[in-house]
C-alpha cells in the first residue's frame, strides 16, 4: 500500500500558476520564430502588370526588414479574383500575403453575388493600403480626337462601332467605363484582358479604341505618340499627369475612379504577425526611396492602418454598389 500526500493548497495555486505561465509563453515564442520561411506574395495580375510592379517595388524591401525572401506568385484571371480567392482561402500563418487592386475587395462581391467563392471583410485580414492614382482615359494615337468631348462624338458617329478594353469586369477600369458610357450616353462593346500591358497593346493595335488606363502602362506610349491621354479620373488636377485634364473640368462632375492597391492576409492571421507587417510596410511605403519609385509608376504612396484599409473597402463599396446598381450588371 502507498499514499499520495495532498498537496498544500498553496503549492498547488504555484504549480497551476506556472503552468498556465508556461502555456501563454507557447504562442508568444512560436510567433516570436517567424518568419523562418519564405513569404508568398500573391499578385492576382500578369507579370509586367502595374500590380505586379508596385508589389516587386515593396517586396524587396520587405525582405530584408524580415530576413526572408518574398517571392511573387502571379495567379491571373477573373479581372483579380482568382488570386485573391486563393489567399481567402490560404492558411493564415504570415506565410501568404495578397498584393491586389480595389476591385476584386470593392465590386467583385456585388458583381458575383452567386460565384464569387470568398467575402473580402469575412476571409481577408486587411495589413494596409500601399498607393492611389488616377486611372487616364486613353485612346490610339491615331484616333481622330483631341479631348473627352471629341471622343463622345465619334463614339455617336460610329454608334456601336467602337470597343473599351479593361483588365476585367469588375475592374475600376470596366466600371469607370460603364459609368462614363451611362454618363455619356454612348455605346461601346467591352473587350477584358487578363492586365494592362494587354490593353495597351490592344489600344496601340487599334483592336480597342479606348481604356481607362493605369498612368505607368499607359504614359510611356502617350509619349511615344502611340496613344493619346483625353482625361484623368480624379477630382484634382495630378502633379505627375500635369497638362491632363479631369473628366470633372471637361463636362463630367464628381466623376472619379481612383485606383488603390492594397496588401492583405488570410482571415485569422495572427494579430502580432499583421502588426508587425504593417508597422514595416508602413515604414518601407514611406521611405523616400520607395515613394520616389511610386512616384515614378505615377503613384501616391498612401500607407494606412489595417482598420483604415477596412473602412475604405466598406466606404467605396457603398459608393460603387449604387452605381452597380444603378447601371444593373451582374456577372454571375
Amino acid at each position: 500500500m502507498f499514499s499520495v500526500r495532498p498537496l498544500r493548497a498553496g503549492a498547488l495555486l504555484r504549480r497551476l500558476a506556472l503552468a498556465l505561465a508556461a502555456a501563454t509563453l507557447l504562442p508568444a515564442a512560436a510567433q516570436a520564430e517567424w518568419p523562418d520561411r519564405p513569404i508568398h506574395m500573391v499578385v492576382p495580375f500578369p507579370p509586367g502588370s502595374s500590380p505586379d510592379l508596385l508589389a516587386r517595388t515593396i517586396s524587396e524591401p520587405l525582405a530584408q526588414a524580415l530576413g526572408q525572401p518574398v517571392v511573387i506568385d502571379n495567379k491571373p484571371g477573373a479581372g483579380g479574383n482568382i488570386g485573391t480567392r486563393i489567399v481567402a482561402k490560404g492558411t493564415p500563418d504570415g506565410y501568404t500575403l495578397l498584393y491586389t487592386i480595389n476591385g476584386p475587395l470593392v465590386t467583385a462581391p456585388t458583381l458575383y453575388r452567386k460565384t464569387l467563392g470568398y467575402d473580402p471583410l469575412k476571409d481577408l485580414a486587411p495589413i494596409t493600403l500601399v498607393a492611389t492614382s488616377p486611372n487616364v482615359l486613353t485612346v490610339p494615337g491615331n484616333l481622330p480626337v483631341a479631348n473627352v468631348a471629341d471622343f463622345v462624338k465619334l463614339a455617336r458617329e460610329r454608334k456601336g462601332a467602337l470597343n473599351y478594353g479593361s483588365v476585367g469586369p469588375g475592374s475600376s477600369a470596366h466600371l469607370a467605363m460603364e459609368m462614363f458610357k451611362n454618363e455619356a450616353r454612348i455605346d461601346l462593346a467591352h473587350i477584358p484582358y487578363s492586365g494592362f500591358p494587354q490593353v495597351i497593346s490592344a489600344i496601340i493595335a487599334g483592336d480597342v479604341q479606348a481604356g481607362f488606363m493605369v498612368p505607368a502602362i499607359a504614359m510611356p506610349q502617350v509619349r511615344s505618340g502611340k496613344a493619346k491621354a483625353l482625361a484623368i479620373t480624379s477630382l484634382e488636377p495630378s502633379e505627375s499627369l500635369a497638362g491632363i485634364p479631369t473628366m470633372d473640368k471637361q463636362g463630367y462632375p464628381g466623376f472619379e475612379a481612383i485606383s488603390w492597391n492594397a496588401i492583405l492576409a488570410p482571415a485569422g492571421t495572427p494579430a502580432p504577425i499583421v502588426e508587425r507587417l504593417n508597422r514595416e510596410l508602413a515604414r518601407i511605403i514611406d521611405s523616400a526611396a520607395v515613394r520616389k519609385q511610386l512616384a515614378q509608376q505615377y503613384f501616391t504612396a498612401a500607407p494606412s492602418s489595417p482598420q483604415a484599409l477596412t473602412d475604405r473597402i466598406k466606404d467605396e463599396r457603398s459608393r460603387w454598389d449604387a452605381v452597380i446598381e444603378r447601371l444593373n450588371l451582374t456577372l454571375d
